[in-house]
């Protein structure tokens, strides 16, 4: 059996793990009210962003491996 959506999980697995970092340091700068070149809006949005878009690489690669799951 073929390892369908295997890179698109991988992706959607390093997008997730940067989209914490991203939001964590954006909670950061804003607990520690430190001025930073995006701001505290800036790091969590960037955050929010990269994780939603690593949840429908997610989704896109369970989907693709259920459609060749059910082809075979």
């Amino acid at each position: 059996m073929r390892n369908v959506g295997h890179k698109r999980r991988m992706l959607a697995r390093i997008g997730a793990a940067m989209g914490f970092i991203c939001g964590t340091l954006g909670l950061l700068a804003g607990l520690t009210e430190h001025t930073w070149k995006l701001g505290v809006f800036g790091w969590f949005e960037g955050g929010v962003l990269i994780t939603l878009i690593g949840v429908f690489l997610l989704l896109d690669g369970m989907f693709a491996f259920q459609k060749d799951r059910t082809a075979v």
